[in-house]
């Protein structure tokens, strides 16, 4: 009777209990030199105004933690951002199942309904900066974003000694959500920021989510960066200056059919000088860059979906330009053609801007090569250069929360062979255009992304039931057999994509194993214990999840 009792009383007790996941606030917090700091996914981070991690200081952040920017003022000084100064290095280290996310105050990040696509500007952004060569007067630059007086805020390293092979650490699988604030008139922080970083560092599987300016912005360095996703951005989603000489392969972007301004592509070369050395020619492939929609009229400033200015170079393969209806055009591309001196087009005659075997598609300019690129020597470079004007029979586009983008182009469409692989040993050898594979099972770009998680893609890879269905509640089943010896399954159910926790208790309130922990797709999942090193009794096996805690008994017997 005694056991029963204290069975129930237990019980009750653990379905009583929603844990709260702690918050550590970083108050205008400095991570020093010398220092080594590791953020850990069983908390939360607010960041409270501008974080620096100094040079010779090192931040880690376990896969599935979540760091937030406050929210109120985010303008001027006290915007909240993290910046990653020359010298300093940063690990954030998330996976497909769970990425490292940041995001706004308010965001849960379990819930696909609080914050919408366009809630923009929130707080501020991701900020790395290093050494490598920049191509204005000095070669030292002071970043956009942050204020000018901040001496944490240089990047590049000079002209004497640049190092385009400085490591500003890992980013893998990391998620930026809702930021771009301002400090000024024209001053915005981007999502991800890269100044003056060399390809020492490691950048791939990287979202941009809804942010009030650029996706993504390179001022000059070598950063090598791949599987990039710039969705939902109030201006630019790729933007690159100051001689930006990077590689970079499997980029996709897509554009709100509002706030769609600014383009996909705004390739810039020099700024104090246009024409410095060296200059901006970066080598792309694969990149699927999605408008706004030519049925739309997006605003903002974007005639035309990429354009090569400030004598930028650049050089692109095997990609898709579809989609686009600029709020003063709709054009696909524009060169610089300046009356004298050096210019873009000078970059393309000397064979460095080359534009090389593309799909181009659907422009509000028209489909014809002198309507969606107007200028006849740019006409000229894409008729010789192998490039297609075709229908790349994209499978499905919406810009909606309705889980029906599927940017993966048709198997049997002009997109799905005909690709020439980039001689390049950091090029994965692909015989397809664009950012995906027709034939892939699982779009690279669910699971981690907030484009999955806020149910703009659908749920092709996750886990589904019997009926092909996500689940529409919470769940935890009785487990089987039951009782058991030694092992047993245990059946949880999430509607959606959250942090979930699993962990068994004995009779006396003591954790004996934690059977999941950590970011997981909404799906129907099956776990299995084995218990061989316990003793025969009563033990309880309990779910958290954001909201919700449920907890069942079961019976271990020899």
């Amino acid at each position: 009777m005694f056991l029963r009792l204290m069975s129930v009383f237990f019980v009750a007790a653990l379905q009583g209990l929603l844990l709260a996941q702690p918050v550590i606030t970083i108050k205008d917090g400095d991570i020093n030199p010398g220092q080594s700091v590791t953020w850990t996914s069983d908390n939360a981070y607010l960041l409270d105004g501008l974080v620096f991690v100094e040079d010779g200081a090192t931040l880690t952040i376990q896969a599935g933690t979540v760091i937030k920017g406050k929210e109120a003022p985010t303008t001027g000084d006290n915007t909240s951002a993290l910046i990653i100064a020359r010298g300093g290095k940063i690990y954030a280290l998330g996976t497909a199942t769970q990425p490292v996310v940041f995001t706004a105050e308010s965001d849960d990040v379990s819930d696909p309904n609080d914050l919408t696509l366009n809630d923009r500007g929130l707080w501020g952004g991701l900020l790395l900066l290093g050494y490598a060569e920049i191509n204005t007067t000095t070669g030292v630059g002071q970043i956009e974003g942050i204020p000018s007086t901040e001496p944490r805020g240089a990047y590049g390293g000079g002209h004497a000694s640049p190092n385009d092979d400085d490591n500003s650490g890992v980013l893998r699988y990391v998620s930026i959500r809702h930021g771009g604030s301002e400090i000024g008139a024209g001053n915005e922080i981007n999502g991800l920021t890269m100044g003056g970083v060399g390809r020492g560092t490691t950048i791939e599987y990287v979202e941009v989510y809804s942010n009030l300016d650029d996706g993504f912005e390179w001022f000059g360095g070598t950063v090598n960066c791949k599987y990039l996703v710039s969705a939902f951005v109030g201006d630019d989603d790729f933007d690159y200056d100051e001689g930006y000489r990077g590689k970079g392969q499997f980029w996709f972007a897509i554009k709100d059919v509002l706030v769609g301004g600014g383009r996909v592509a705004e390739q810039d070369g020099g700024t104090e000088p246009e024409d410095g050395q060296p200059y901006a020619i970066p080598l792309i492939s694969n990149v699927t860059y999605l408008g706004a929609g030519t049925g739309n009229t997006p605003q903002g400033d974007g005639a035309e979906l990429m354009i090569f200015r400030d004598n930028a170079g650049g050089k692109y393969y095997n990609s898709i330009f579809t989609d686009y209806n600029g709020a003063n055009g709709g054009k696909g591309i524009t060169v610089e053609d300046l009356a004298s001196g050096e210019d873009s087009r000078a970059r393309l005659e000397a064979g460095e801007l080359v534009l090389n075997n593309n799909i181009w598609w659907n422009f509000a300019a028209g489909n014809g090569l002198s309507q969606f690129a107007p200028q006849q020597f740019v006409a000229d470079h894409l008729a010789a250069n192998n490039n297609q004007i075709a229908d790349p029979q994209i499978n499905s586009v919406s810009r909606a929360q309705n889980g029906q983008l599927d940017p993966r182009p048709s198997a049997s469409g002009p997109a799905a062979s005909g690709a020439v692989p980039v001689s390049d040993p950091f090029f994965a050898p692909v015989s397809y255009y664009g950012a995906f594979d027709p034939n892939a099972a699982v779009l690279w770009i669910n699971r981690w992304t907030a484009l999955n998680g806020e149910r703009v893609t659908g749920i092709k890879d996750r886990q589904l039931d019997g009926n092909g269905q996500a689940p529409n509640a919470f769940a935890l089943s009785q487990n089987y057999p039951n009782p058991f010896n030694p092992s047993t399954n245990i059946r949880y159910s999430l509607p959606r994509a959250t942090n979930v926790k699993i962990t068994v208790y004995n009779i006396r309130g003591q954790l004996v194993a934690t059977l999941v922990d950590g970011y997981r797709a909404a799906g129907e999942y099956l776990v299995t214990w084995n218990a061989a090193s316990l003793a025969s009794g009563v033990y309880f096996y309990r779910l958290e999840a954001p909201g919700m805690v449920e907890t069942r008994k079961m019976m271990l017997l020899r």
